[in-house]
């Protein structure tokens, strides 16, 4: 399924706000889960890090190492799915809820839109 042009571009801007609202959950999430405050600054960075990692690594459209596409959606239920998690162990389970929910829907959207992009190109 191709998407029109102003929903390819809208879907593609809210992917990029979606990723970096992940990084702050995580973050938030690292700063809240420990006491001691060299541990908070520790996984406040750590944590977010880990996920740029990953993303950079495999899921962004410029990854260093190309996977197939179920192995690109892992990692970004990874990441999505931890800061869904983080949100919900914050204590805010509807935005927890709602986030995943708008990440999923993007997802699907953005995996549909380039399948059909590179059928178009293969043929």
């Amino acid at each position: 399924m191709k998407l029109p042009t102003p929903l390819h571009v809208f879907n593609e801007g809210l992917a990029f706000l979606l990723e970096l609202a992940a990084l702050a959950v995580l973050a938030r999430w690292g700063w809240e889960s420990a006491e001691d405050l060299a541990l908070r600054w520790v996984l406040a960075v750590a944590v977010p890090a880990v996920a740029t990692v990953l993303w950079g690594l495999f899921a962004a459209p410029k990854a260093r190492i190309r996977l197939p596409i179920a192995g690109v959606l892992v990692v970004k239920a990874l990441v999505f799915g931890a800061a869904a998690v983080a949100l919900h162990d914050l204590g805010r389970p509807v935005w927890a809820v709602a986030f995943a929910a708008v990440a999923l829907v993007n997802t699907a959207l953005a995996t549909a839109d380039r399948q059909a992009a590179m059928r178009r190109a293969g043929g």
